[in-house]
């Protein structure tokens, strides 16, 4: 390959400029999420050795089908690039680990090759967009990131190229939590389960951002433990993808592909899908019937205290381990709303001590109850944001933390965080009214994308 970019894996992208120069996102070794999550296809050999010979490797945030444990012994001597999250938590503990790291400074664009150029955009979210210039020609890289505000922004700059390509998180809604019960036991059907054609939601997004071309992305896994083996029924097949795509304004590109920048013609990559399995969650230190020690029910008691936020909405949270409940609580009286995570005690203390909680959620094995009154959107946008994204990864965790993590936000991009602090407040309204699988709610989000455009 002398000149374009290979897409492969779960989430990465492999750029070359005559030799391989940039990957992003590489998960290429090992399972994700307390081994819940294993690849779904496999990395042909000419993409693993592009991967292990680029000099470059950028990871968009910590969720570890991005930036996986197992994969960076591969980069010790490559040039990792990060986003400029506030809390520097990436930066901080992969400098620890002797990592060289470059800071992408937010909106400006960096030289990486004669003819390669990235920009980068973080957000409060803890997520990131990469902007890749291969001369000429942009790939705009959401992995998983919704727009924050910064959408107009990346517009503008796909109104300056002729040939643009779209690479964003899509599927039918399993790569979140979706192991969610009621208070009287009866499973909430996730979304996910009305398998609605992707393809509408898709082209929407392809038109509002102004790109030519779509691609496939940062959905391709499977679940493999025994006790979230369940959530494959509502994982995407890679053909699901295309179903529905219409759109006179922009085409739908394989999942898997090469991409050549001369002229931007394309191939598909046909990567070998991998065989299922089930593993028993004692492979990954998890015995269901082990309980909580003393020590660990300070641990967890101390973690989710600290979070200042959650006092003003919720009442408790239950862990339920072993069988056993270990409550926390923030009030004195008046348990009206509350949550029981049942969970193993091994990753449970795992998520706590290394402060990746979102890893459970999405993982699928733990089992998240719902007491009391809860909107349509359940955890959001009160819970996962303040302990996962603002707390562990943004180390914001006080109602004063609070403040200068989002004024630190702000202050980068200050009508544009407006607009968006004004749009999520009237969209999370919606979302709490009106039933996620039901064909209003598609049809204002399909309305959403297309009044993007113009916004």
């Amino acid at each position: 390959m002398d000149f374009g970019f290979d897409t492969i894996g779960n989430a990465s992208v492999i750029c070359y400029d005559r030799v391989p120069v940039l990957v992003t996102d590489p998960w290429v070794r090992g399972s994700a999420y307390f081994g819940s999550w294993s690849h779904a296809h496999e990395i042909p050999e000419e993409q693993m050795e592009a991967i292990e010979a680029s000099r470059f490797v950028w990871f968009s945030h910590g969720h570890p089908d991005h930036l996986n444990a197992d994969s960076l012994d591969l980069f010790q001597d490559k040039q990792i690039l990060l986003p400029d999250h506030v809390g520097q938590r990436m930066r901080r503990e992969l400098e620890e680990a002797g990592f060289s790291i470059r800071v992408l400074p937010d909106r400006s664009w960096i030289r990486l090759s004669e003819r390669i150029r990235v920009l980068c955009i973080s957000d409060e979210s803890q997520n990131a967009v990469l902007l890749v210039d291969l001369g000429g020609r942009l790939l705009v890289n959401l992995n998983d990131s919704i727009d924050r505000g910064w959408g107009r922004f990346v517009r503008r700059i796909v109104g300056q190229f002729d040939d643009s390509i779209l690479l964003a998180l899509t599927g039918y809604g399993d790569a979140d939590m979706i192991n969610i019960f009621d208070e009287d036991g009866s499973f909430i059907e996730p979304a996910a389960g009305a398998k609605r054609p992707i393809g509408p939601m898709a082209a929407k997004k392809t038109e509002s951002f102004g790109c030519k071309r779509f691609v496939p992305f940062s959905c391709m896994h499977n679940y493999q433990r025994a006790d979230s083996a369940w959530a494959n029924e509502y994982a995407t097949p890679i053909a699901d993808h295309h179903i529905g795509f219409e759109s006179d304004r922009c085409e739908i590109l394989p999942a898997y592909l090469r991409f050549f920048g001369d002229d931007g013609s394309t191939v598909p990559i046909n990567p070998k899908a991998t065989e299922p399995r089930i593993v028993d969650p004692i492979e990954f230190g998890d015995d269901w019937s082990e309980e909580l020690g003393t020590d660990d029910r300070a641990t967890a008691t101390s973690y989710f205290r600290k979070i200042g936020h959650l006092p003003t909405f919720l009442d408790y949270v239950n862990l339920r381990v072993g069988g056993r409940d270990n409550v926390i609580s923030f009030q004195s009286r008046g348990f009206e709303r509350g949550i029981t995570f049942e969970v193993p005690r091994h990753s449970l203390m795992e998520a706590i001590g290394f402060e990746v909680f979102d890893d459970l959620l999405i993982g699928n094995f733990m089992k998240t109850t719902l007491h009391g009154k809860w909107s349509e959107s359940a955890l959001y946008p009160d819970f996962t944001p303040f302990v996962t994204k603002y707390g562990d990864n943004g180390r914001a965790h006080s109602k004063e933390e609070l403040r200068e993590y989002f004024t630190a936000y702000a202050k980068r991009a200050p009508l544009e965080y407006l607009h968006h602090f004004l749009e999520e407040r009237a969209t999370n309204a919606v979302r709490s009214m009106v039933p996620h699988d039901s064909d209003l709610f598609l049809r204002l989000k399909r309305a959403y994308w297309t009044v993007k455009r113009f916004l």
